[in-house]
């Protein structure tokens, strides 16, 4: 196929990249694919959880979209957020998780939250209208692990991924919670090599075969690419969090006292998500994002410049974007 352009509109910054062009398949299918996506909803710290959840459930059921995903850091395994997951599965169509680091909290492991999610395991594939979609779980632990939150694909899950990878001809979008692009910035440790086997698969397939990964974790709001692969960054549906030197009550003195970590947050006033439309006649992929506001103070207004927080990428917002051949 043809090598041409396309112009990446993120937000604000109108960044611009060059990728190669739509696989095939672009122009055989008539109906584009539309999928529903947040992450980072948080619901053992945010006293709101329940009504984010239920505004995305509503947006994504009222759209009719093919299936929703969110991308970790949903909650932890236990009977008191039963409410919160039952309104998840509200949703009139597939529905698929993504494990994050959080989601073990409390002493719960992987597996206990696979079973409660119901998730066919930790990582998997599975296909849609065409498109080959693989899950992958960040949260192994690497041999020389340090101390803090796992942030590593293992020997096997990476096998796991190459086969995949090799037996299948679809277009193919990944989904994982830490990014494969910040591996200094709390992504995935060896998100290097990750992406060298993502690359390998479009170099065999002699195509871009491998199209997108899609992560949450960071809470920033960015789309980066790196060799003919798109990274999109997905914004929390919650908030930023900034610490303990910048804490700050946000709502009341009675939230506070039921949900103390909110003051280590600066929230967004409204949930944010997004769909993302994938349209085989365009030869497009574009996401329809939402946009909000901070609850109180910036996190530039406690103390510390907007460099100093990577103002650009530090939104409260999901941005819209479009990619077109």
């Amino acid at each position: 196929m043809k090598r041409r352009q396309f112009i990446k509109r993120v937000g604000a910054t109108g960044a611009s990249v060059a990728l190669t062009s739509w696989p095939v398949w672009a122009q055989n299918s008539k109906e584009p694919l539309r999928f529903g996506v947040i992450t980072d909803v948080h619901k053992d710290i945010m006293h709101d959880a329940n009504e984010r959840l239920t505004a995305f459930i509503q947006a994504m059921n009222e759209a009719k979209v093919d299936f929703i995903v969110q991308l970790g850091d949903f909650c932890v395994p236990k009977e008191a957020n039963q409410s919160f997951l039952d309104i998840w599965n509200g949703f009139q169509g597939p529905r698929y998780h993504v494990l994050g680091n959080h989601d073990t909290d409390g002493g719960f492991s992987r597996g206990q939250t696979v079973a409660w999610w119901k998730m066919p395991s930790r990582y998997y594939a599975f296909e849609q209208s065409g498109i080959k979609f693989i899950v992958l779980d960040g949260n192994d632990r690497p041999e020389n692990h340090a101390g803090g939150y796992p942030r590593f694909i293992a020997e096997d899950q990476q096998q796991w991924l190459s086969a995949e990878l090799e037996k299948t001809d679809l277009p193919v979008i990944v989904f994982v919670h830490q990014s494969l692009e910040r591996e200094d910035r709390g992504g995935v440790q060896n998100g290097g090599e990750i992406r060298g086997i993502l690359e390998k698969a479009n170099a065999l397939a002699g195509k871009r075969q491998v199209i997108a990964c899609f992560s949450g974790h960071h809470h920033r709001d960015y789309v980066r690419t790196l060799n003919d692969i798109v990274y999109p960054q997905i914004n929390s549906a919650s908030y930023f969090w900034v610490g303990g030197d910048y804490q700050h009550i946000r709502y009341s003195e009675q939230v506070d006292k039921k949900h103390p970590y909110i003051k280590y947050t600066v929230p967004y006033k409204e949930p944010l998500f997004g769909i993302v439309t994938i349209d085989r006649v365009n030869g497009t992929m574009s996401m329809q994002g939402r946009r909000s506001s901070f609850v109180g103070p910036s996190p530039w207004d406690l103390g510390q410049d907007r460099a100093y927080w990577d103002a650009a990428t530090l939104t409260a917002d999901v941005s819209d974007w479009s990619l077109k051949v």
